[in-house]
């Protein structure tokens, strides 16, 4: 077995730690194994820097494999490597995913056990990447609201974001293209538009419930559910995974996704960003490689 890069996260708290420590434990019956503790992105950067060719292992949920991630690609290292993945996070919906086991001992017996797998990575046109999923709406705004709450009560806080948004849910006017085909103009306002690499979001909500990081294609939702009883239709069928099939949603699968008009937010992976006017993402296929079951 190669050795092993192990990154964590320097603001991690002690339950992760213990976590993290039995973990390690398992990788080091079968190999060494260094670990490294990063703040900001200067400290990644210096980490990835003396990876060489040995597999990155992240400690932690999608916002850290999104740093990571979004590090090698930024520095052009990411089409060989290996990145393996122990689930530290609060929602470590990538995980879900790509069916990596949550308890932390099995996720590192996987690293142990099994090989490599082709990975697809969602790319806008200002270079930012997306790891599991990007959303427009209702469901950026939930993020939006759900960060102070999360940082102080963990996977709750995304709920409740979601429940102050039902209250009062932004309702955007956006032209959605899958592939050059309008399927969303500007003439209805839509609730969300979903761009998944990934089927869930915040904790385990299967948003795009087809995607499979692994096909060369995105899932695209758009929700036009904007009514108050068409919302709450619109949730309650969310939590059972079949609100795609609902009249007022679109679901296509593509591979280049452009929104435009708004002014609208994003939530990327969790990272909260805009307003934005127009935003246009892309597959690129097997952008890197990941230790898989």
């Amino acid at each position: 077995m190669d050795p092993l890069l192990v990154i964590t996260n320097s603001d991690a708290g002690s339950s992760d730690e213990e976590s993290l420590t039995a973990a390690l434990a398992v990788l080091r019956e079968r190999t060494s194994v260094e670990v490294a503790a990063t703040s900001n992105p200067g400290e990644l950067d210096s980490v990835l820097h003396r990876a060489g060719s040995r597999p990155i292992v992240v400690a932690g949920g999608d916002g850290s494999l999104h740093a990571v991630i979004a590090a090698l690609h930024r520095r052009r290292d990411l089409k060989g490597a290996v990145i393996g993945l122990l689930p530290l996070g609060t929602g470590n919906d990538f995980a879900r995913g790509v069916g990596i086991p949550l308890d932390v001992e099995e996720a590192a017996r996987v690293l142990l056990r099994d090989k490599p797998h082709a990975m697809d990575l969602v790319v806008d046109e200002v270079g930012e990447i997306v790891v599991n999923s990007v959303h427009v709406g209702v469901g950026a705004e939930a993020s939006r609201r759900a960060e102070g709450v999360k940082k102080r009560l963990g996977r709750v806080g995304y709920p409740i974001g979601a429940l102050l948004t039902a209250v009062d849910p932004p309702l955007v006017r956006l032209r959605v293209e899958v592939d050059g085909e309008v399927v969303c103009d500007l003439d209805d306002p839509v609730l969300m538009v979903a761009v998944g690499n990934g089927p869930s979001v915040g904790g385990g909500t299967h948003l795009t419930p087809d995607a499979d990081p692994r096909d060369g294609q995105v899932d695209v939702l758009v929700s036009r559910s904007t009514g108050p009883l068409a919302r709450l239709l619109y949730a309650v069928r969310l939590g059972f995974a079949t609100h795609h099939h609902r009249e007022d949603v679109t679901y296509r699968r593509g591979r280049t996704v452009s929104v435009c008009g708004g002014p609208f937010w994003c939530s990327a992976d969790g990272e909260i960003y805009g307003p934005e006017r127009q935003r246009t993402w892309h597959v690129e296929p097997e952008a890197y490689s990941m230790l898989l079951p």
